[in-house]
């Protein structure tokens, strides 16, 4: 508990990953011109930044991602309407590593571990 406290008052900084990038503009693109829903697919972006924005706030609030175990705990994971939003925790940063949809495979979330 003390630890979560003393973490909820520091806000991190937010690193967002090219693949984070090209994976919200293809969620984002699927939805719009794919499915033909571009007021749903405004209402997607705004959770995912809105949810980015929360991990920033206090990055220990969320779970910790169970398919990249590590002893600190620093990979995470935020659940955001279907996506996953998976982030590590560093000293004073947040890096937001991929946005994946909650149907994927769990070998390509064990692959985000090597983006930087």
């Amino acid at each position: 508990m003390g630890r979560a406290k003393e973490e909820a008052g520091k806000s991190h900084s937010i690193r967002i990953t090219r693949q984070a990038l090209r994976s919200f503009d293809q969620i984002i693109g699927y939805i719009a011109y794919f499915m033909q829903e571009p007021l749903n697919a405004i209402h997607v972006g705004e959770q995912i930044y809105r949810t980015i924005d929360r991990i920033g706030k206090n990055p220990f609030a969320f779970r910790e991602c169970e398919e990249i175990p590590t002893p600190n705990k620093i990979y995470r994971k935020a659940v955001c309407l279907s996506w996953m939003i998976i982030y590590r925790i560093n000293t004073d940063e947040v890096v937001i590593l991929d946005i994946i949809h909650g149907s994927r495979h769990s070998n390509r979330i064990r692959r985000i571990v090597k983006i930087k």
